[in-house]
């Protein structure tokens, strides 16, 4: 039985991506909610899925481990949105199908290290662009972002599929906007110099998601917004 509170925010969160998408001229459907299930158990997970939400993103491995087993019987697809320490890219890697955190070189050269018989699946990597400038954040500077992706799409382990970055934490959602507006110009002009029709990116959580749809996200992070009231 669904637990009506997490219907009810599902719901809500999904209308307001709705609303944001169609300010901006964009189909809603356009946009993939990824929940951040770090903070609650396989049994609230278990309810997201039935809510209709297959995407799951969390940011420790040990952390979601019982989750692996315990939800094994659904077809969730698992994102990796912490930071990926090299000495555990291979286990990260074996149970997750995007990683939205890529963020350095010696850590795409890590992953193409690993033995194909021990990982033979491609990995589908986000570059995580420090489009703030925080000192506290991970991730290249969009100065730097060029040179990885070009790299990233060399690779012959690993699928560049778009960039990730986070806002700096603020109680007013409009301060994300240059943040936001900055990582989408910045997948523009990658685009046109490397002659791609777009890439997807990765931005906006629950604070701020709807000025990261404006803005261009086809993927926002979501966690808080989801578990109100539990």
């Amino acid at each position: 039985m669904m637990i009506p509170l997490v219907v009810g925010n599902v719901m809500k969160v999904r209308s307001r991506i709705a609303l944001a998408a169609r300010r901006s001229g964009r189909d809603p459907g356009s946009v993939r909610l990824i929940a951040v299930t770090k903070s609650v158990d396989s049994l609230i997970a278990r309810e997201l899925f039935a809510a209709g939400v297959p995407d799951f993103g969390e940011n420790r491995l040990q952390a979601a481990a019982p989750k692996f087993e315990a939800l094994s019987d659904l077809p969730i697809r698992w994102h990796f949105i912490g930071r990926l320490q090299t000495n555990k890219a291979r286990k990260v890697l074996e149970r997750f199908e995007e990683i939205h955190s890529l963020d350095r070189l010696d850590l795409l050269e890590a992953i193409e290290r690993i033995p194909e018989e021990q990982l033979p699946k491609r990995i589908r990597a986000y570059l995580q662009v420090n489009v703030s400038g925080e000192t506290a954040k991970a991730g290249v500077t969009p100065e730097e972002a060029r040179r990885l992706a070009e790299r990233l799409r060399a690779s012959r382990r690993v699928d560049w599929v778009g960039l990730m970055t986070l806002a700096p934490e603020s109680e007013d959602p409009e301060a994300a906007r240059p943040v936001f507006a900055g990582l989408r110009a910045l997948g523009e002009r990658l685009c046109d110099e490397f002659g791609l029709a777009s890439v997807r990116l990765s931005m906006g959580m629950s604070n701020d998601y709807p000025v990261a749809v404006e803005e261009g996200a086809t993927d926002v992070r979501i966690g808080g917004a989801l578990f109100e009231g539990l």
